[in-house]
């Protein structure tokens, strides 16, 4: 009998935000992704082993780390912005 494991990490956009990179100055929209790192038996995700945050600039890559409570506040400061 043969067990297949193994990890895999999958990003997705939660938000897109726009304010001044810290890297390059500019007043361009941001990316808030979540990565997530799990493991998998027979090529189905099913622990997580960690989730991370960050934001990235769309002009020049830059990455910054976020909190999870920080994620989450982008989405209600995008909702008071329209």
């Amino acid at each position: 009998m043969f067990l297949i494991f193994g990890n895999s990490i999958s990003e997705s956009l939660i938000n897109v935000v726009a304010f001044i990179c810290h890297f390059c100055g500019q007043n361009v929209p941001q990316n808030v992704m979540k990565r997530s790192n799990r493991i998998s038996l027979f090529f189905i995700p099913l622990i997580p082993l960690s989730t991370k945050y960050h934001n990235r600039c769309t002009n020049c890559g830059g990455v910054t780390p976020l909190t999870a409570e920080q994620a989450k506040n982008s989405l209600a400061w995008s909702e008071s912005r329209r």
